[in-house]
C-alpha cells in the first residue's frame, strides 16, 4: 500500500482522464472539468482546497438540489456553476466526484448517467460498493474514497480503492484532487475499505471521545474546563507529531515515558487491568463489521 502526502498542485498540470485535443499553438489546454453530485462538508472541503490551490472556478460544477446550501456554495466559490440537478449539466465532465447520502445515490446517479459514462469518478460515499457505482453510472473508471473529518482542515487521510479500469494517471488524478484534504493511501481490495473506515474513518470519533475522558479527569482533579481541554488536545497533538517524527515503535516511545513505579506506570497499569486495548481492539472489530453490513445493505 502506498501512502502520499497531500501537497495541493494545480490541477491545470494534471493529465486529463479523457485526452484532450491539441491547443492552438501559444496556449495551454483547459484544466479539467469537475463535477461534483452533492455540495456537503466534505464536497465543500475538496472544492475549497482546489480552488485555493488554482484549480478554475469556471472548470467546476456542482449538484446541489437543497437551496439553502447551494446559495452557500455560490456565495463562497464565485464562479462555480451550482445546479439544482444533474444531467446535461455534467456533460463533458472529465472527474465527478459522488458526495451524497449513500441512501439517495440510486435517485441521484439516474439523471447523470446518460452523460458521465466517459468520466473517471470518484466516490466519498460510506457504504456504496464500486459495482454499484458502475451499475449506476455505466462507467468502470471509478475509484472509492474513505475520507476523515480532519479533511475539512487540511489534516485527513484517505483510504483509496481503484477498479481494474482505473489507469495510473487516473490514480494520480485522484490524488491531486484530495490532495488539499491531507494524504491518501491505496488499498488493494475493496473489503479492506471496511478495515479503512473502522480505523480512520471513524477514527477521530474516538480520539474526541478520549479526548472527554481526559477533560473529565482533569476537572475531577480540579483543572478547570479550559485548562483540560488546552492540556488534552496539546498532548494529542504533540504525542501523534513524536510518533510521525520518530523510527521508534509507538511501544518503544510509551516505554520510555513509564518508569517502573512513577505515575505513567500507575496509569497505563490500570488501564491494563480494566482491559482497555482489548476494548478498543474490539469497537474497531464492531465498526468494521457494520461498513460490511452497510455496504451489503445498499448494494455491491
Amino acid at each position: 500500500m502506498r501512502v502520499t502526502a497531500g501537497t495541493a498542485p494545480t490541477l491545470g498540470a494534471m493529465m486529463n482522464p479523457i485526452p484532450p485535443t491539441t491547443p492552438p499553438s501559444g496556449q495551454s489546454a483547459a484544466a479539467p472539468l469537475l463535477a461534483f453530485v452533492g455540495g456537503g462538508n466534505m464536497a465543500s472541503a475538496i472544492l475549497g482546497g482546489l480552488v485555493a490551490a488554482g484549480h478554475p472556478a469556471n472548470r467546476v460544477v456542482v449538484v446541489e438540489p437543497y437551496a439553502p446550501q447551494a446559495d452557500v456554495l455560490r456565495a463562497k466559490f464565485p464562479g462555480v456553476r451550482v445546479e439544482a440537478a444533474g444531467g446535461a449539466a455534467l456533460d463533458g465532465a472529465d472527474i465527478v466526484v459522488w458526495a451524497v447520502k449513500p441512501q439517495v445515490f440510486a435517485e441521484a446517479a439516474a439523471p447523470c448517467a446518460p452523460w458521465v459514462g466517459a468520466a473517471l469518478h470518484l466516490s466519498v460515499m460510506a457504504g456504496i460498493r464500486s459495482d454499484a457505482i458502475a451499475r449506476a453510472t455505466g462507467a468502470e473508471r471509478v475509484v472509492r474514497a474513505m475520507p476523515t473529518t480532519p479533511a475539512l482542515i487540511g489534516e485527513g487521510i484517505a483510504g483509496l480503492f481503484a477498479r481494474a479500469a482505473v489507469t495510473p494517471a487516473d490514480r494520480a488524478a485522484i490524488e491531486r484532487v484530495l490532495a488539499p484534504t491531507g494524504e491518501t493511501l491505496w488499498v488493494a481490495q475493496e473489503s479492506d475499505l471496511d478495515a479503512v473506515t473502522a480505523l480512520s474513518g471513524s477514527g477521530p470519533a474516538y480520539v474526541f471521545f478520549f479526548i472527554e475522558a481526559l477533560m473529565q479527569a482533569a476537572a475531577d482533579m480540579g483543572l478547570s474546563p479550559e485548562q483540560g481541554r488546552l492540556l488534552a488536545q496539546a498532548t494529542f497533538k504533540g504525542a501523534t507529531s513524536l510518533a510521525r517524527a520518530s523510527d521508534e515503535s509507538p511501544e518503544t516511545l510509551r516505554a520510555r515515558v513509564t518508569s517502573k513505579g512513577g505515575t505513567t506506570h500507575a496509569a497505563i497499569t490500570s488501564m491494563e487491568a480494566a482491559g482497555v486495548k482489548p476494548a478498543i481492539v474490539a469497537a474497531l472489530r464492531a465498526a468494521q463489521a457494520r461498513a460490511k453490513e452497510l455496504g451489503d445493505e445498499f448494494g455491491g
